[in-house]
């Protein structure tokens, strides 16, 4: 979160101040210090708002996290002004977009650790968030997809971006000052603009897997295969990552897992085996990684239930 910091109230004082400067004789009023002493001070003027100044460091990470997500989107819709191929544009756009979470990641922390923690960096956040995790993956479903009608695919974006600022008012009220941010009600917008952010990355490395004649023929077809399904597919996921970000299932905040307290041995397990991924599948591991997340709470809450369930009654 970028964040503001009030002036003293020392700023807003002024002994030697004269109320005619504001036009208004009542702006004074008497008051008491140690000693017996009286001094005036200045009251604002009815509808002078307080001023307000910036605390650098978080403001800076909150506005790089929304210029990541502008020049996604940028990037992403632009057509003959940049002679890329829709590929590469897209693969552009979803490492912007991972950027943004970066940049997201960090603002937070270094607010906390500042102690400049404000209601304006929340609301500054989530006008962030909003553009990035929000309305740059809706306009990588609209471009990534030309098989399925092109009013369908609109619809599906505009859902998954009203479904993002659904999820950021909420954690907005919900969220208190003395949360523990160890994790989350519903799937996180980082996470779900995160999940189909990955895909646009992969396509380039699946294109060359599909054409490339030091693999095998199988892995060929495989590629092949996700290419063609994946027009049908990323926005099918869209819809089911609007709804999980909606929902109230448990995820951990992994970042702030991550940077407190020690790890689990099977959570060690995990980080080495998505390193050993990355290493083997280059970028095409990063969608399994976040599908894993996004996913994995859900399908292990509702295991959960299934269980608990008493057996039917022949």
């Amino acid at each position: 979160m970028s964040e503001l910091k009030p002036r003293p109230l020392s700023d807003w004082t002024d002994s030697e101040s004269d109320p005619q400067d504001f036009g208004d004789a009542e702006l004074e009023q008497d008051f008491a210090e140690p000693g017996g002493r009286r001094r005036r001070r200045r009251k604002r003027p009815r509808g002078e708002r307080r001023r307000l100044t910036l605390a650098v460091l978080p403001t800076v990470l909150t506005l790089g996290n929304g210029v990541c997500g502008l020049a996604a989107i940028a990037i992403a819709v632009s057509t003959d002004t940049l002679a890329w191929e829709l590929e590469s544009k897209l693969f552009a756009a979803g490492l912007l977009i991972f950027g943004g979470m970066l940049f997201d990641a960090l603002d937070g922390s270094a607010a906390r650790l500042t102690g400049q923690a404000s209601q304006f960096g929340a609301e500054l956040d989530s006008l962030c968030d909003a553009v990035t995790f929000g309305v740059a993956p809706a306009v990588i479903v609209w471009r990534i997809s030309d098989a399925l009608p092109q009013r369908l695919t609109w619809a599906i974006g505009v859902l998954f971006a009203v479904c993002v600022l659904i999820r950021l008012a909420r954690f907005n009220v919900e969220t208190t000052e003395d949360d523990d941010h160890e994790g989350f009600e519903g799937l996180p917008s980082p996470a779900a603009a995160g999940t189909l952010a990955a895909f646009a990355i992969a396509i380039p490395d699946l294109k060359d897997f599909a054409t490339a004649e030091n693999y095998p023929e199988w892995v060929w077809h495989v590629s092949e295969w996700s290419l063609m399904a994946s027009h049908y597919f990323i926005p099918v996921l869209a819809l089911i990552l609007a709804f999980l970000m909606v929902s109230r299932f448990s995820y951990p905040h992994v970042f702030a897992q991550l940077v407190r307290g020690r790890r689990a041995p099977n959570q060690i397990g995990q980080a080495m085996f998505a390193v050993v991924g990355m290493f083997l599948l280059h970028w095409v591991a990063l969608p399994l990684v976040f599908c894993y997340y996004s996913f994995g709470s859900p399908l292990r809450s509702l295991a959960r239930q299934y269980r608990k369930q008493p057996p039917a009654k022949a």
